[in-house]
């Protein structure tokens, strides 16, 4: 079990990027949460297993459909024990 806070930066905001995380961390069993950032990027922290993890990250990097994302900052952080992944 692995824990990760992502910020992703670029046109992230107004694209259903926040709908699509929590679609994709479904499809992937991750927990943790999502949310924008009043300086345009987007932040999550994801908690679950490392593949499940790294492919959150994978995902993050390209971001919806809609998505432009010029970066993505990833930090390890101490899992807190997330079970479902929510918007906030």
């Amino acid at each position: 079990m692995q824990s990760k806070h992502i910020v992703v930066h670029g046109r992230v905001q107004g694209v259903f990027f926040r709908a699509s995380a929590e679609d994709a961390a479904g499809r992937l069993g991750v927990g943790g949460w999502v949310r924008n950032r009043e300086d345009g990027t987007v932040e999550m922290v994801v908690e679950g297993e490392d593949d499940a993890v790294e492919q959150m990250i994978a995902w993050a990097r390209e971001g919806s459909s809609q998505a432009w994302v010029s970066g993505v900052d990833v930090t390890d952080t101490e899992p807190q024990g997330h079970r479902s992944f929510e918007q906030t």
